[in-house]
């Protein structure tokens, strides 16, 4: 799975975690309670994106034994088009450390295309939400929330941990151009049909 800079944040009073679905707005998250975390994981990046079947594997069970409580799971998701469309700006960057991962020269119909197959090119290999959000054992996410309602989350927040938060806009992608053909959008939704599935089942 390719990593953003969002980081996993275990509130311990609270007997909560948050796991950081890439391109979710992770980033602002961490930097609004990072202070008030019991624990950040910034690095390696395959810690700092637990996803949620390693956390109820390994961190769940652990917290758990060392506190005497079962910890919560928060996360949020963003509708897949949308989410695939923020992958695909984010790496029109020029600045792109690695060039293989670039989309300069890709169209989003193409990046789309190239997403929808089972052995995806680099520049398109971003994982799923799906993927990252599965449960282990029924074990999934006791809180999820859209991105795109993020104030949701937030109030959410709020009350759980007892404070005012404000996210800054951090690590935004860049605006560009995100058309589909009636064909590919069609593709994406069959594709992707266990993602589109989780985001519409948030209530």
């Amino acid at each position: 799975f390719p990593w953003g800079t969002g980081r996993m944040l275990v509130f311990w009073d609270q007997k909560l975690a948050f796991l950081a679905t890439p391109k979710t707005g992770s980033t602002a998250i961490a930097a609004a309670l990072e202070s008030l975390a019991a624990l950040s994981i910034q690095r390696p990046p395959v810690l700092k994106h637990t996803t949620v079947m390693r956390f109820h594997r390994f961190l769940g069970p652990y917290l758990q034994v060392a506190s005497g409580q079962e910890f919560q799971v928060c996360a949020l998701m963003r509708h897949p088009r949308d989410w695939l469309s923020s992958w695909y700006r984010f790496r029109q960057r020029d600045d792109l450390p690695d060039a293989r991962r670039s989309t300069l020269n890709v169209s989003f119909d193409e990046f789309v295309q190239a997403w929808c197959s089972d052995t995806p090119p680099d520049f398109a290999a971003v994982g799923s939400q799906a993927q990252f959000l599965k449960p282990r054992n029924g074990k999934g996410v006791d809180h999820l929330f859209r991105y795109e309602a993020i104030e949701d989350f937030v109030h959410f927040l709020e009350d759980r941990l007892g404070c005012e938060i404000i996210l800054p806009r951090l690590n935004v992608s860049p605006p560009g151009a995100t058309e589909l053909s009636p064909a590919t959008e069609a593709r994406l939704h069959d594709f992707a049909r266990a993602d589109f599935d989780l985001y519409t089942a948030i209530r």
